[in-house]
Formats: structure tokens, C-alpha cells, sequence
């Protein structure tokens, strides 16, 4: 595992020093750790970090200010990689930035839904590696959104939807439910065609697909 250059921004101390001592426990260099958004966007561009984590609800107004902080600086630095690790799911911007990082790894966590510390420490290697990795309950309230699709899916095609949006590779999938890989390449397939969606060998792209179909 390669050590990573880390800006880490979340507004509660105990959680920023816990995770400031997790991420050096697992290698990690956190060049800074801040409590508000104009701090990290002053600490990502003094520092050129190789992925960001942010949470969502950040002073003054505890309501957006994390990720609305997280899509200007991908407006900025196009290819800088982002985790979103938060208790919330805002639909809006959560949407946008996923949408713009085409091009570096995007990520959108729950805090509540880590399940390991490895869970975590393995989704941040991704992102850095611009890879997707979206929680499934993002996943799900952005699709309710847009019911009408959602609803045209299967219980297995929702299953695999949701291990898509982790950015997992069909082998993966497979071995994750037990399934050939040709029967997840026909999950996905039906998913993509029920989403009016065309096919897309990418893992990445796929997801990008979905959110940029539920903007609408």
C-alpha cells in the first residue's frame, strides 16, 4: 500500500484526531487537518494533497459548506481526488461532484455505514487511485430522486447496483454473491437497458451514467 499525502477536513476534534491518528497508523502522511471549508481549500491548494476527505456539514453553517468546498476545488484541480465521508447524503452537490470527477476518484461515504477500519483505509486507496467508490445508500436516495426507474429494478439488480457504486469490478461482484461473471454481466445489462442507459464496460463510467441520469 502506497503512503498517501492526506487533507483531511471535519468539523468535530475527536473524530479529525481520531482519524488523523488512524490514517498515520495505516502509513499515511496528513499534511493538514481543518474544521471548516475555507480552511481546506486554503490547506488543499498550499498543499497539492494525493486525495482530500471532507465531511459535508462544516462551519459557519453546518449545512453543505464541506462539499460545496469539495466541488470548487474539483472545479479547480480537476484531477484532485476526493472522499466525502459524512452522516449525510446531499443529493445536489453529491451529484455534481461525482459527475465532475471523470477524470480522478471520487468517493461518498456514510459514516454510519463503515463497517472496519480496512473498509475505510481500502476506499481511500481507491479514490486516490481514481476509482469510484459510493456508498449504496447514496446510491439509493439519489435514485429515489427519480422513483419511476428505481422501481423497474429487480431485488438482485438493485443488489448489484448498489456493489457497482462501490466501484467494484464484475469478478468482484461475482465472487461477492456468489454468481458467475456472466450472470453479473447480465445484471448489468438489464439494469443499464431498464435505466435507459447505454452499456459501458467502465465501472467508473457506469456510475458516472447513472448520476448523471438521475440529474436529469
Amino acid at each position: 500500500m502506497r503512503t498517501l499525502r492526506v487533507v483531511l477536513a471535519e468539523d468535530s476534534v475527536l473524530l479529525r484526531e481520531g482519524l488523523t491518528s488512524l490514517l498515520r497508523h495505516f502509513g499515511h502522511e496528513v499534511a493538514a487537518a481543518v474544521g471548516d471549508a475555507d480552511a481546506l481549500r486554503e490547506q488543499v491548494r498550499l498543499h497539492r494533497p494525493d486525495v482530500v476527505v471532507t465531511d459535508v456539514r462544516m462551519p459557519p453553517g453546518f449545512t453543505d459548506e464541506g462539499l460545496r468546498a469539495a466541488v470548487a476545488l474539483r472545479a479547480e484541480l480537476p484531477e484532485l481526488p476526493i472522499l466525502v465521508l459524512s452522516q449525510y447524503v446531499e443529493q445536489t452537490y453529491a451529484a455534481e461532484l461525482i459527475d465532475a470527477g471523470r477524470s480522478a476518484g471520487t468517493g461518498y461515504l456514510l459514516k454510519d455505514r463503515v463497517g472496519e477500519v480496512a473498509e475505510f483505509v481500502d476506499g481511500l486507496g481507491r479514490v486516490a487511485d481514481r476509482h469510484t467508490v459510493i456508498d449504496p445508500e447514496v446510491v439509493r436516495q439519489l435514485l429515489d430522486r427519480r422513483r419511476d426507474p428505481l422501481h423497474r429494478l429487480t431485488p438482485r439488480e438493485r443488489e448489484v447496483l448498489g456493489l457497482v457504486a462501490e466501484g467494484r469490478s464484475n469478478a468482484a461482484i461475482a465472487r461477492r454473491l456468489v454468481v458467475t461473471e456472466a450472470a453479473v454481466a447480465k445484471h448489468i445489462a438489464g439494469i443499464l437497458a431498464k435505466l435507459d442507459l447505454p452499456p459501458a464496460a467502465d465501472d467508473h463510467r457506469r456510475v458516472l451514467a447513472v448520476l448523471a441520469y438521475l440529474r436529469g
